[in-house]
């Protein structure tokens, strides 16, 4: 079996979301940048995508917590109907041009 199921999707997905609020908090500092803070920038940069690694790691942990227990519900179901109805699309779309090379 090829690439990830529904944990890396919501790995994925939660990653973009919480650099997307980064950029936007970022985006409010960016007079650092021309009080010459350029370093200052870079590394809040840099610590806030290791924070926001760290925290999509810890996805499912926020979807149980959300309103329990139908967090943990959800997840279960979604962690049974996952494989059943989006894995295939979403294998199609990404190992497309690696199946064309086998075939061609």
């Amino acid at each position: 079996m090829r690439g990830g199921g529904l944990y890396a999707c919501g790995f994925a997905l939660t990653f973009l979301w919480l650099e997307a609020g980064s950029f936007i908090e970022d985006f409010k500092q960016i007079h650092l940048l021309f009080e010459g803070e350029v370093v200052d920038f870079i590394l809040n940069f840099i610590i806030d995508s290791f924070q926001n690694t760290i925290a999509a790691f810890a996805w499912p942990v926020n979807v149980v917590q959300f309103a329990q227990p139908y967090g943990a519900i959800g997840l279960g179901i979604a962690f049974w109907l996952f494989p059943i109805y989006v894995k295939k699309h979403i294998d199609d779309w990404l190992f497309d041009e690696e199946e064309e090379k086998r075939s061609g």
